[in-house]
Order: C-alpha cells, then structure tokens, then sequence
C-alpha cells in the first residue's frame, strides 16, 4: 500500500487531497492540531487515515510523529510527503505588526523545513529503509508568483517557498527524491471564508481603508468561485504516480486571467489592480 504524509488536512487542500489519495489506495498519515479533528476524519475517511497530532512549528511534536510514522512503516519508505498547512496574514505591510509577519513565516516556511527534515529519512535519506525514494510536494500558490497589495506576508512565504522547493530538489537529487511545486490561484476553501472575519479596523484611518475594503469584498466574491479542494488534490495524485511530473502544476479557475498576470509588463499589472482597490494616486487639481 503507497503510503503518504499531508500535514494540515482538517479543512480545505489538505482534506481534499486527503479524500482524493484515500479513494486511490493510499494510506494517508494526516497532521491536525485538534484531537477532535482527528477523531472526525478517522470516522470518515477509515481505517486507511492515520492521524497525527502536531502544530508544523513545534520541533519536537514533528519529531515524534516522524517517530510514530517510522514504526508504523516498520522498515519501509514514506512514498511521499505533502506540505500543505498553512496560514493567511493579510494588512497593510508598513502597518503591520511584525509579530504577524513572523508568524506567517514560521508557519509557511520554517514549519515546511521542519517537517522536511523529520520526515526526510523516511521518504530516502536512511539508506537503511526498504523501498523506493518518495516525492515531497510543496503546496505554493499563484500569490508565489503574483503578488498583491495586503498580502504581502503571505506571497513573500510563499515566493520564498518556491525557491527553497528549487533548492531542496536539487539537493535531494542523490537520494532519488523529487520536490514538486502545487500552484493553486482560487480554492474553494475556509481560508477565503475567513477573509470576512479579517479585523481591518485597525487600519481604517490610514491610507489604506478604503482599499481594503474593496479587497475583502473581492477576496469573499473569489472564494465563492473557486476550484473544489478535490481538483488539487488530483494534480497531488499525479505529481506523487505520475512517471514525468512537472516541476510545478499551476492550477486556476481563471488560468488565462492568471497568465496576463504573469506576462503583462509589471507597470501595466500594478495599474490595473491599484486602479480596481482605489490605491492610485490622485491627479492634483489643475490651476486656472
């Protein structure tokens, strides 16, 4: 039985990878920080969902479920690991607190290096393990490549995730282990749900109150428009099976409006989308 690693499958990606890899043979080892979220999938994903407890940014607890993992597999190779857990910070940059921005990154990128690194053993650095190496897929986003105003915390851990994807794969290539990149634009998940829970009322009487009214209501209009989890969770399924994956599955229900952003001049781009949030700088009135 193939057998994976997917942190962060009590809601959104990580539940709909989880279901879609369960449905096609796989056990799945899935990290939840709640033990009544793991009680939950176990009753509805079965026996081939094994949960683990553990928060990515405590050493320690990743540690022991590595642990647990590697007595479970009782000699055998992890045939791969899914990176998903993740959180959204969202204000102006230069209002920020910058106790928020260092959690973004601790979440998003050290907590990504520090389940890697637990778990790397049993995907094939231990040449002591029986099977082949596995794969480790990184979940990115289109805000790794494309970034906007107010999400600067979450684009930056995500760009950064995307060069130490590139890294790491070169890195890991002696031992046989692929790094692929998912690059999910809008997921139908609660992480877009929560965006009218965002509190912006710290930041309504700067220059930047209007602006972020007009993108909650634009983030809350894209959530409702978004791909079903089960759609990444596919692109996971080939990127883990498939004989030539990518290095990178790009994945959007607006693939062409997600590839003007990529190929416009950047001035062009800035333009259009501080044009749509207000954040354009008004013409002074002309003298008579």
């Amino acid at each position: 039985m193939l057998s994976v690693v997917i942190t962060g499958t009590s809601t959104g990606i990580g539940w709909g990878t989880t279901k879609v890899l369960i449905e096609h043979g796989f056990q799945v080892f899935g990290s939840v920080r709640k033990a009544s979220d793991a009680d939950r999938l176990s009753k509805q994903f079965g026996e081939r969902f094994v949960p683990l407890l553990f928060d990515v940014t405590d050493e320690s607890a990743v540690r022991a479920a590595a642990a647990d993992v590697r007595v479970r597999l009782a000699g055998g190779r992890l045939n791969g690991l899914v990176n998903n857990a993740g959180v959204a910070v969202a204000g102006p940059l230069l209002e920020l607190p910058i106790e928020q921005l260092r959690y973004q990154i601790d979440v998003n990128l050290i907590g990504v290096v520090i389940v890697c690194k637990a778990f790397a053993p049993l995907i094939g650095t231990d040449p002591d393990l029986c099977g082949n190496s596995g794969r480790i897929i990184n979940v990115s986003s289109g805000s790794g490549r494309n970034a906007v105003p107010f999400l600067a915390p979450y684009a930056a851990s995500k760009f950064a995730l995307e060069g130490l994807s590139e890294s790491l794969r070169r890195e890991l290539m002696p031992f046989g282990i692929d790094v692929i990149l998912i690059g999910p634009s809008t997921v139908a998940t609660q992480i877009w749900k929560k965006a009218e829970q965002i509190d912006i009322a710290p930041y309504i009487n700067t220059p930047y109150g209007v602006a972020l009214q007009r993108l909650r209501s634009h983030v809350l209009s894209l959530g409702k428009h978004g791909l079903p989890p089960e759609k990444i969770g596919e692109a996971v399924l080939h990127a883990l099976t498939g004989s030539k994956p990518r290095v990178r599955y790009a994945i959007s229900p607006q693939p062409f409006q997600d590839w003007m952003a990529r190929t416009l001049p950047k001035r062009m781009v800035d333009r259009k989308i501080c044009r749509r949030l207000g954040l354009l700088p008004k013409r002074p009135l002309s003298g008579s």
